[in-house]
Formats: structure tokens, C-alpha cells, sequence
């Protein structure tokens, strides 16, 4: 294991001519923020609305199984093996499980870091580290030097070659992913205040509070402070008790429910104009999320069309992540074998639609199987 990772000399670095090399603080040109209230954020958007926790849930669950097949027909059982029962991080098993995790933080966050950890010259574990302990600095414009934070300030990690790193939709020149919640704080915000209203104006008109005036008349007015305090004692007596009580009162008495005759405002439209916001940027067609907008067949087909070219982009990030782990394992194995990578094909059609095309594919099948029976039938007489 030493001597697959001894460090060598190191070539000359690569130079890029479209650099733009005016800066007055390079510590800072070459650092790529990944700060804790960024981070934060992103992490609240999905706790505070359900919809965008659910959507990029759908995504997850969306992205299908794969197959690695290898060239070295000697290694295709023991790989296929360690795909599935590869621990990962410290309670999961299995490449899939790891990719997820990736790309759950990949998606969120707009970068995801993970981690080869050997262990007696082997591949023992998978692990996806936490954006919060790690730095991410550009050490050169086509290199990458991934740092762990530290009491002291931070530190290149000792074998960056088991660390794996990804950007989603990173900004030219720019090694700092874009998150897919980037756009979203303002209009969750506005969604957010909606729903905040709501629930005061339900819980100021739905929990009636009542005024209560009374007119003690002349006789009653050297009394009027004692008998408001007994009124107001009598009346609280009759609200809070959980029998039926009934409130009795002298003089010329006018009960009124507060705010009994406003109304709540129409939140319907304005919270489909946030919503329909929120979806477009996630890429997920309404119908997956419970959301019955579209009025025909379709569009509903579009929308999955869409969909499906979405996930094949993440599969695309995905790849080279599998391939780097699949062939240092070979490697470690004493193979140069090469692998491939055959995904799942994506459907987003029903059960019953399913099982409907099953049906129709067999009924054609049997079809020509007696075609064919009546031909030869034919051709024997």
C-alpha cells in the first residue's frame, strides 16, 4: 500500500492561458466558501417546506439501480459482491447507498465530498464527508486541493487520491458547485410568511374572543368597578368550564365575537404562484408531488419526458465516481480490467400502465405463435 501511494515528483503545472492573474489577495481568489450559514440555509429550506424536502426525496428515489460489468470475466462475481456489501459510513452497506447520500449533498448543497478509507491494502469502507469538516481550495486552475478543518485552521488531506469530489453546474473558472436551492430563499420566504398569516388569522378568528359591555344604568354606577369584576369573574367561570354554564348578568348586557365578521384572504393563488416557482426550479413534475395542475395527458407526459433528461444528467455526475471505485478496487485486486456501466431504464408510468403493456405484449406474442402454426399447417397440406 505504500508503494501505491508514494508520493512521486510531481510535473509542471499546467498553465492556463485565459487566467486572469490581477489579484491582489490569491488566498482568497483560490479559496472556494463553503461557509457554515450557506450551508445552514439550505438545510432549513428543506426542514421549514415539505415540498422541496419531498422533491429532491422523488429525485433519490427516481435515479434507478445500475450494473458494473468488468472485463475480467475472473473478477464480474467477487466485484459485483463488494458493490453490495461495501460498508458505508457507519451504518449503511452498498455502493447505491453510498451514490445516494452523494447526491442528496450534491444536490443540496452544490458539492459533495467523498471518501475511499482502506484497510489492509483493500477497500473497506465508503464514506460521505460532511461539507462542515472539510475545505475545498483551488490549488492550481485545473487542480483541486481538498483541506480538513482543524483546531488550528485546516490541512491537505494525505491521500487525496481516495478523495472524490463533484460540482453541480459550477460557474466558469469556479470549482464551487451551484446548489439546486440557490434561487429558492426568496420565494420560500414569501410562501412561508402566507402560511404564518394563516395561522394567526385562523387562530385570532378561529378561537373566538368575545367583547363584553354592560350599562349598569344610574342606580348602578357608584358600583360599576365591582360589578365589571364580578362580570368579568362570572364570564371567565361560564368560558373555561367543560359543562354547559350559564351567564347571568344585571343591567343592559351586549355580547360581540371579535372579528367574527372578517375575512381571511384568498391564499390559493399566491400559493400556487410560489409553489409553481419551487417546482420549476426542482425539475419535478407537479403530479409526483400531489399537485393536480396539469389539465391533460400530454402534458403530464412532457413534464416526464423532462424529468427523465434530468435524471440521466445526474447519472452522468455519478459515473465517474463508480468508475474511480470500481477500478481502484481492481487494481487493489491485481486486475487492469475496465468496467462498464449499464443503468436502469427510467420509467415514470403506473403500475397499472405496466402491467397493461405487459398484458398487450404478451397477447401479441401468442398471436403469432398461431400465425405461425397456420402457415405451416397450410404449407404441409
Amino acid at each position: 500500500m505504500k508503494s501505491l501511494f508514494k508520493k512521486k515528483q510531481e510535473p509542471s503545472a499546467i498553465a492556463v492561458q485565459t487566467r486572469n492573474s490581477f489579484y491582489s489577495f490569491p488566498s482568497l481568489r483560490d479559496y472556494i466558501p463553503q461557509n457554515f450559514g450557506e450551508l445552514q440555509l439550505y438545510d432549513q429550506l428543506r426542514q421549514m417546506v415539505p415540498i422541496i424536502d419531498a422533491a429532491i426525496d422523488k429525485i433519490l428515489r427516481l435515479m434507478g439501480s445500475f450494473q458494473v460489468h468488468c472485463s475480467d470475466a475472473d473478477k464480474e462475481a467477487p466485484l459485483q459482491n463488494f458493490l453490495q456489501t461495501v460498508q458505508v459510513n457507519a451504518t449503511s452497506c452498498g455502493l447505491e447507498r453510498f451514490l445516494l447520500e452523494y447526491l442528496d449533498q450534491l444536490l443540496t448543497y452544490g458539492n459533495a465530498v467523498g471518501e475511499i478509507v482502506l484497510q489492509n491494502g483493500q477497500i473497506a469502507a465508503l464514506y460521505n464527508a460532511s461539507l462542515r469538516d472539510v475545505e475545498l481550495v483551488a490549488k492550481t486552475p485545473l487542480s483541486l486541493e481538498v483541506r480538513r478543518r482543524t483546531l488550528s485552521g485546516s490541512e491537505p488531506v494525505p491521500y487525496p487520491e481516495l478523495v472524490m469530489v463533484t460540482a453541480l453546474n459550477p460557474s466558469p473558472g469556479s470549482a464551487k458547485g451551484v446548489s439546486l436551492l440557490r434561487s429558492l430563499p426568496f420565494v420560500t420566504g414569501i410562501l412561508l410568511q402566507i402560511f404564518h398569516t394563516l395561522g394567526v388569522n385562523w387562530e385570532r378568528i378561529g378561537n373566538v374572543r368575545f367583547a363584553v359591555t354592560c350599562e349598569p344604568g344610574r342606580d348602578g354606577e357608584p358600583f360599576a368597578k365591582e360589578r365589571a369584576e364580578q362580570m368579568a369573574t362570572q364570564w371567565k367561570r361560564a368560558m373555561t368550564s367543560r359543562e354547559p354554564s350559564d351567564f347571568v348578568a344585571v343591567g343592559n348586557v351586549h355580547i360581540q365575537a371579535i372579528g367574527a365578521d372578517n375575512q381571511i384572504l384568498d391564499s390559493e393563488i399566491p400559493v400556487r404562484q410560489m409553489l409553481e416557482q419551487i417546482v420549476a426550479k426542482l425539475g419535478i413534475p407537479p403530479f409526483l408531488l400531489g399537485l393536480s395542475w396539469s389539465s391533460t395527458e400530454r402534458m403530464s407526459s412532457q413534464q416526464a419526458d423532462l424529468l427523465t433528461s434530468e435524471l440521466e444528467s445526474y447519472r452522468r455526475l455519478l459515473e465517474p465516481i463508480i468508475r474511480k471505485i470500481c477500478t481502484l478496487w481492481l487494481r487493489l485486486s491485481g486486475s487492469f480490467g475496465t468496467v462498464s456501466i449499464d443503468w436502469d431504464d427510467i420509467s415514470l408510468q403506473d403500475t397499472t400502465e405496466l402491467a397493461n403493456a405487459a398484458h398487450l405484449r404478451a397477447q401479441t406474442s401468442l398471436l403469432e405463435e398461431q400465425i405461425r402454426k397456420l402457415k405451416k399447417e397450410n404449407a404441409n397440406a
